[in-house]
């Protein structure tokens, strides 16, 4: 197998995985781990495009990925304001994975604090209830537990107008002020599946920074998901929590039958390389091309990154 082979096949993750169904539980089971393309638990100082981290708590995930990428440090600075945003859509516990998890959320927040962030201020513009997904995902007290502090995003006044010049159809939209005003702000979706755009990651997270969802899926879901992401103000990094997954009956999921637990990660300041990443992963777990996803084609079509993964320099640990 080339290594073009390697990257489309594995998404990636540095070693060739197989999905054993035992029980129904999905798991992935590492045949063959090379010291040339995955390496075990370490660090090194090397500057990768993307890391991709496979079997551990996302927490630990986490800091083995900034860890490579040099530390937190290297992308907060002493006296900002960050604004972390993770997907806290919907009504869910953390077990059936419509969240991003709670877990990994804190240890951000705990090392964006450490490297000196005056605030850490988390939102999202919630489906549901926002007071009941901030509570039941668990996010809202690991938050506070961690430091950061909570925003609300359910009122319109929180929201003020842009324009999206480079974009094809979605020229304006109303962005939370949180991210407006915030000095470098960090997106942290769960990959799982999604009935309208086949799946949600990272590109797809923009969503929940702006007013009005309904116009993405009156105007061209797919295209407004990428131009979107021609916001002016990058995330500094994406981080892609694919520790749960929902496979099937996404983006709400309906109960653990639609969960899986493949315990993986992936971290890039390219917001097309790393949902391209992750979609090909989710692809090992169900079948779902990347030309179904088509947002993230438009994205590379608008110059936002890359979905050529092998000309990267990729990190890849197998914990």
């Amino acid at each position: 197998m080339d290594r073009r082979e390697f990257l489309k096949a594995i998404a990636i993750t540095g070693a060739a995985f197989t999905i054993k169904n035992v029980g129904g539980n999905m798991d992935l089971f590492s045949q063959t781990i090379s010291k040339s393309s995955t390496d075990a638990i370490g660090t090194t100082s090397a500057k990768y495009d993307l890391v991709a981290v496979m079997g551990g708590e996302p927490e630990v995930m986490f800091q083995k990925a900034i860890a490579e990428l040099g530390g937190m440090s290297v992308f907060v600075k002493k006296g900002q304001k960050i604004v972390v945003k993770p997907n806290i859509g919907w009504d869910k516990v953390p077990e059936l994975a419509g969240n991003t998890n709670p877990k990994l959320i804190a240890e951000i927040v705990k090392q964006c604090l450490s490297a000196g962030a005056k605030e850490v201020k988390v939102f999202d513009n919630t489906c549901d209830d926002w007071k009941k997904c901030y509570t039941n995902s668990g996010i809202e007290t690991a938050v506070k537990k961690a430091g950061g502090i909570m925003v609300p995003a359910h009122e319109e006044s929180y929201y003020r107008e842009i324009s999206l010049p480079n974009a094809k159809k979605m020229k304006k939209a109303k962005i939370h002020e949180a991210i407006l005003d915030c000095d470098a702000w960090i997106n942290v979706p769960v990959l799982k599946n999604h009935g309208g755009a086949n799946l949600t990651i990272s590109m797809k997270n923009l969503m929940g920074i702006v007013w009005d969802r309904r116009y993405f899926h009156n105007n061209d879901l797919q295209q407004c998901i990428a131009d979107m992401c021609t916001l002016d103000k990058k995330a500094i990094l994406n981080i892609v929590d694919a520790y749960r997954v929902v496979k099937t009956n996404g983006p709400r999921g309906k109960s653990e039958t639609d969960v899986v637990n493949p315990k993986g990660l992936f971290m890039s300041q390219d917001i097309v390389a790393v949902d391209t990443a992750a979609a090909n992963f989710f692809n090992q777990i169900r079948e779902m091309p990347l030309d179904h996803v088509a947002h993230i084609g438009n994205g590379e079509a608008l110059n936002l990154g890359t979905t050529k993964l092998e000309s990267l320099n990729v990190k890849r640990i197998k914990l």
